[in-house]
């Protein structure tokens, strides 16, 4: 007879290994041309608001020499504005641009364009089971 902590060990295999294929295809749907790193980092600058530098690398999870290049990069495509901390002359704000914008939701609209054609093909059974089960990845994700 399984175990209990056997069958959660499986479990979180096969979770590990689903979610892992599942976000490298969602991936592959971008329509951008930037790598993960400068679209988290756009993403985040969109969520969040304006940053410093180290506020981006802070959330981002990188070290601040990391961010500045990802930055660079980003500002000289037009998807994001440097300006003057207004207290701080050493430092930078970063905001988005609508160019940024409208990459981020262009990425947006192809995966969920992607991931909806592929739910049309469920039954009703499978659609509901995934509901459920998209509120619960959520909460193990948030813990």
């Amino acid at each position: 007879m399984e175990t209990g902590t056997a069958r959660d060990a499986e479990l979180a295999s096969a979770l590990r290994l689903s979610v892992m294929r599942l976000s490298r295809r969602m991936r592959q749907e971008r329509s951008s041309r930037l790598t993960p790193t400068q679209t988290s980092a756009l993403a985040s600058l969109e969520r969040h608001g304006p940053m410093t530098l180290g506020e981006i690398a802070a959330h981002e999870r990188v070290q601040p020499p990391s961010m500045t290049r990802v930055i660079a990069h980003l500002a000289i495509e037009g998807f994001v504005e440097r300006r003057p901390h207004p207290t701080d002359g050493r430092q930078v704000i970063v905001e988005v641009t609508e160019r940024g914008r409208d990459l981020l939701a262009d990425d947006r609209r192809r995966r969920d364009e992607w991931l909806t054609a592929r739910l049309g093909q469920l039954s009703s059974e499978d659609l509901a089971a995934l509901n459920q089960a998209a509120s619960i990845l959520d909460a193990i994700a948030s813990i």
